[in-house]
């Protein structure tokens, strides 16, 4: 082989050389920096400043504290709210067993309640009106346990269990399904339930 036959020199050689030297010269330019004084300003140290940073400090924790206060009463409230509305919709009359009351005593419950537009305890009436009807005929014995279902099925029997029916989806809606009970509400069932006595 001749002398000529060897290379002397080639790209990829050549980008290797240039950056070996850039990665030096890097090098020795960032040693020779010498880093900033990363000493504090003189005010910084002064007692002032932090008597105001405290200060600023437990001022921030006390807002925070009053506005983490107010949002957990805020819920507190809405849960109080809840229940004491709906303890209130529990009305005396709903506590009262088939037994205590006739037909007609719940019937004029159920207008009093509906002349004071508490509809939902209105409609309740009725629907104990039509179970007491339902006890006096003997077609359904009261019973605490029976399920408004177990209703459904003792009056498929009756020629026209379609007013029964309606009396008992409002009362599921109102008191199982959380529906709004409204004038219109009432009106359906009274209408049902007029159906019922004649």
């Amino acid at each position: 082989m001749s002398e000529n036959s060897f290379e002397k020199t080639n790209f990829g050689w050549q980008l290797g050389q240039s950056q070996q030297r850039f990665l030096e010269w890097w090098e020795l330019k960032t040693t020779q920096i010498e880093p900033p004084n990363l000493k504090p300003p003189s005010w910084f140290d002064s007692p002032i400043w932090w008597a105001i940073a405290k200060v600023a400090f437990w001022v921030i924790l006390a807002l925070l504290a009053v506005w983490a206060s107010w949002q957990i009463w805020q819920q507190l409230r809405l849960y109080i709210h809840f229940f004491k509305n709906k303890n209130q919709q529990t009305d005396v009359s709903a506590k009262q067993t088939i037994k205590d009351l006739s037909v007609a005593e719940w019937f004029l419950r159920s207008q009093e309640l509906q002349q004071q537009g508490k509809y939902r305890q209105a409609c309740r009436c009725l629907y104990m009106a039509v179970l007491q009807r339902l006890n006096d005929a003997g077609i359904a014995v009261n019973q605490a346990s029976r399920t408004d279902g177990e209703y459904l099925q003792l009056i498929e029997q009756l020629p026209q269990p379609a007013p029964y029916e309606t009396v008992i989806a409002i009362h599921e809606q109102l008191y199982f399904g959380n529906a709004e009970a409204s004038p219109s509400t009432f009106e359906q069932c009274q209408q049902a339930y007029q159906q019922i006595k004649e």
